[in-house]
């Protein structure tokens, strides 16, 4: 199944979150310098009619006079009619003139705004930006102290901001828009080699494990290597199948054409007791080849990297007893000495009663085949260990791991396959067991052991 989702997606999605982010940070800025550049231009507006104000006061009569200009106040008038108040206070906090008592400020906030303070207020229900000036008369006769406090609405200043902020919202729109399509053509840009790798592996004729040659970037071609050490991996297995299959056709190949031999040998004769030998001999092939077939299915699913089974408590104690009892008979037929040794406490592993039995049944039978005299299947514990021990010629230790090589035998015994000691590692593998080959006691014979960790293969 084909999922929806897609790299070009994801790198697109991961990619355009932060530049959204980025653009509402960038937008937030935006508003702010505009209401901050709104603010500084009605702000000396403010200034310079304050100072216009203060320049008209004048000392008359024993108290201060005004005589106010229009052009003092309509500095302040623009087209969105904001509503401006000023007024004039005395050294005593006392109002003087003007067309509203507007607050004050302390005398520390003025101070520390050298004479000129600006601050927003609430007012009657209306918002206002208020300026405050603290002068004094510039009269060599008087210099009588006073306060010129002007205040406006702020429609003005809003309307201000609102035009700078649209003036700077379609630049950072247009930013957005170029910064998105330089996205995805980069992103295209930067994902053609996976398309050209993609279409060059679904061009492939399915039945080549041929290495991949396409220039790729670096990280790209490091996935391509990969892929080529999987398609060697993969011809490796597929040349061990291959040689595995003629070997097992080869081996098959030889008994099914000696029974059909003895049977046209048989069909010539007249006599029934030729017949009963060609039976006989027909019986003893058809035995050892279905034994060969049965092995060979075995080390298949064996040899299955997908061939997963689930693995059980077992005893290990149990599973010897059992393969000895039924190997005995044709061991006691041989002359052969088969017993078994285990210790007083069940030991048990994660394994399967099966498999362990046909790993015994295989190292019990070479050993019978190949001479021994005497035949030990041995379980210890701590940790859990399966041992099978015999006097035999055993094997020399050049010759161990070829020995576990599919049909190689060590010697030309017609009746072996040289698949026992194949099908007991395979078997040891699924297990997470070691398999290990050593020399018997005193140096006589093969000494074959499957030591269990206890931990899942």
């Amino acid at each position: 199944m084909i999922t929806r989702d897609s790299l070009y997606r994801r790198l697109l999605t991961w990619l355009l979150l932060p530049m959204v982010a980025l653009g509402g940070l960038m937008l937030f800025q935006a508003w702010i310098d505009a209401r901050q550049t709104a603010d500084r231009a009605f702000d000396r507006l403010l200034e310079a009619a304050t100072l216009a104000i203060a320049e008209q006061v004048q000392w008359q009569d024993d108290r201060l006079w005004l005589d106010l200009p229009p052009a003092a106040l309509e500095m302040l008038a623009t087209d969105a009619e904001e509503r401006v108040f000023y007024a004039i206070y005395d050294d005593r906090g006392r109002f003087v003139t003007g067309n509203a008592e507007l607050p004050g400020a302390s005398d520390e906030a003025i101070a520390a705004d050298s004479g000129l303070h600006y601050r927003d207020i609430q007012w009657h229900g209306m918002v206002l930006r208020e300026g405050i000036r603290r002068t004094r008369l510039e009269d060599w006769r008087q210099r009588e102290r006073f306060d010129v406090r002007v205040a406006h609405t702020r429609e003005g200043r809003e309307r201000l901001a609102s035009q700078l902020l649209h003036g700077n919202l379609a630049y950072i729109l247009g930013m957005a828009l170029l910064a998105a399509a330089t996205l995805v053509i980069a992103i295209r840009t930067a994902l053609a080699p996976l398309t050209r790798l993609r279409r060059a592996i679904r061009a492939r004729d399915p039945r080549t494990l041929a290495p991949l040659e396409l220039p790729l970037p670096r990280e790209l071609a490091e996935l391509r290597e990969t892929l080529n050490e999987l398609l060697a991996r993969m011809r490796r297995v597929r040349a061990n199948q291959e040689r595995f299959i003629g070997d097992a056709s080869h081996q098959l190949r030889t008994p099914l054409a000696g029974l059909s031999a003895r049977a046209e040998l048989a069909l010539r004769q007249d006599d029934p007791a030729q017949w009963h030998q060609a039976l006989i001999a027909m019986q003893e092939t058809s035995t050892r080849t279905s034994r060969l077939a049965m092995q060979l299915l075995s080390l298949t699913r064996l040899d299955n990297p997908e061939y997963r089974p689930e693995l059980a408590p077992v005893a290990l104690d149990e599973i010897a007893r059992r393969a000895v009892k039924q190997h005995w008979s044709a061991c006691h037929r041989d002359g052969i000495d088969l017993g078994v040794e285990t210790p007083q406490n069940t030991v048990d592993v994660q394994g399967l009663d099966w498999q362990l039995e046909e790993a015994l049944g295989n190292l019990i039978d070479n050993a019978r085949r190949y001479g021994a005299r005497r035949i030990t299947v041995r379980i210890t514990e701590a940790p859990p260990v399966l041992e099978v021990e015999d006097d035999g010629p055993g094997i020399p230790e050049a010759k161990r791991l070829l020995m576990l090589r599919p049909f190689h035998r060590g010697s030309d015994d017609p009746d072996g396959s040289g698949l026992g000691l194949a099908i007991v590692d395979g078997i040891a593998r699924t297990h997470g067991a070691r398999l290990g080959l050593a020399d018997g006691h005193d140096g006589q014979g093969l000494k074959v052991t499957l030591s269990f960790s206890g931990d899942p293969p």
